[in-house]
């Protein structure tokens, strides 16, 4: 694979955000739904800052990398020099969550389907990926997974789009939900006794998600991700007046907040503590 340098988890104690402040959470807003994450960032109860310059992390207990393209967010990140930056905020300490592609993106090793010549990642998610596991765009589905979020055993209503699969987890990473495979699938495989595959983790200061839940309207997994991120130090890799200066200069895209989201039947409408 074509990354050297994987993300390396700090063990140093941090300093969780304070009561009366909200938790910051960056969103790597380069390609795919951050948008819709930073909507639902917001109806969680956090902030949501698009990320585009090393400059917006600061300040920020946590990140999220939204579903999309996986190799182009790759080669826009290295164009505009964020890998390192990235990797910094992990190795600090910072809670990171990666989404479909963003999954792809903090995984260590992909198995089937990395793009020829090689995928730059962020790696330090001790996971086995299969990029395309469920097939192409016209293969999306929906399904109600079991997931293990503390407190809430409701099942959740998961959507995958293109989506990737974890094959195989390390030691240290802990299975927050699977999805039973039908039986037209397990006829497509190599491997016919794969009866389930994993499709959301956690390891320390780590999550990913083969699944889109910030096209829902549940928000559980960013409150989730939220409670995780206020356990965390703010990032402190780059000084608050170097953000305010690229900020000043951003052309913002999106007004977090503001979008709607889809449940069965209606639009959720805007943003709203849910």
């Amino acid at each position: 694979r074509a990354h050297d340098q994987p993300l390396r988890m700090s063990s140093a104690p941090t300093t969780p955000a304070s009561a009366a402040g909200k938790v910051r959470i960056g969103v790597l807003a380069l390609q795919g739904s951050f948008a819709e994450h930073c909507a639902h960032v917001v109806r969680a109860g956090g902030e949501a800052v698009e990320v585009r310059k090393a400059e917006q992390l600061a300040g920020c207990h946590g990140l999220i990398i939204p579903g999309g393209e996986s190799t182009t967010m790759a080669n826009v990140a290295r164009r505009w020099n964020l890998f390192e930056p990235l990797r910094d905020f992990a190795a600090k300490g910072g809670a990171v969550w990666g989404t479909c592609a963003g999954l792809i993106f903090l995984a260590e090793r992909i198995n089937k389907g990395e793009k020829q010549g090689g995928q730059e990642l962020l790696g330090g998610l001790d996971v086995t990926v299969d990029r395309n596991f469920f097939g192409s765009q016209i293969d999306s589905f929906e399904a109600q997974l079991a997931c293990k979020i503390p407190g809430d055993d409701r099942p959740f209503r998961a959507l995958f789009i293109r989506a990737p699969a974890i094959l195989s987890v390390g030691a240290g990473v802990e299975v927050l939900a699977e999805y039973t495979l039908p039986e037209e699938k397990r006829r497509e495989l190599a491997d016919k006794s794969l009866e389930k595959i994993i499709v959301a983790v956690k390891q320390a200061n780590l999550m990913a998600t083969s699944f889109h839940p910030e096209i829902t309207v549940d928000t559980r997994w960013h409150v989730l991700f939220l409670e995780m991120a206020g356990k965390c130090a703010p990032y402190a890799g780059v000084k608050e007046t170097d953000k305010e200066e690229a900020q000043r200069t951003e052309i913002k895209l999106v007004s977090p907040g503001q979008l709607p989201v889809f449940t069965d039947s209606v639009f959720a409408g805007a943003a709203r503590k849910m």
